[in-house]
């Protein structure tokens, strides 16, 4: 969690916000959350969430013109940082439709968080039950080389 506090941010305003859920239930309430913004439809038992014990929410201040950036900042440096200590983790999309909608706002408030606030993202956090797959091979073209 700390480094995720140490993601660089537009002129190091620190805009994003860390929320840590670890209670099952509510953790449990968020995944149905979640798979209700799915672009398509899913079995009412798929978990988005993957089991996973810890479930961080990014959010950032839509005040911020680099808020998008500032958040994905954090959860870039959240995964890499849980895989550098053995840590499972996965990005989890879908926090700008939840905290968009009316509940998304009542819970910021019930937070204590300003409205400004948008949802920026989740990270799951856990000890795998399974071997990470290997990444796919990168494309080609990922990289150009200019004069």
């Amino acid at each position: 969690l700390e480094a995720g506090t140490y993601a660089p941010t537009g002129q190091g305003l620190q805009s994003p916000k860390i929320v840590v859920i670890q209670n099952p239930e509510t953790i449990k309430e968020f995944s149905a959350w979640n798979r209700s913004y799915f672009p398509i439809d899913v079995p009412e038992d798929m978990d988005p969430f993957y089991g996973a014990k810890t479930l961080l929410i990014v959010l950032a201040d839509s005040e911020r013109p680099t808020y998008v950036e500032d958040g994905s900042s954090v959860l870039a440096v959240l995964v890499n940082a849980a895989h550098a200590v053995g840590v499972g983790s996965c990005w989890i999309h879908r926090a700008r439709e939840e905290f968009a909608s009316e509940k998304g706002k009542e819970l910021l408030k019930e937070w204590g968080i300003p409205e400004t606030y948008e949802g920026i993202g989740h990270v799951v956090l856990g000890y795998p039950d399974m071997d990470a797959p290997e990444p796919l091979p990168r494309k080609e073209d990922y990289i150009h080389y200019v004069d």
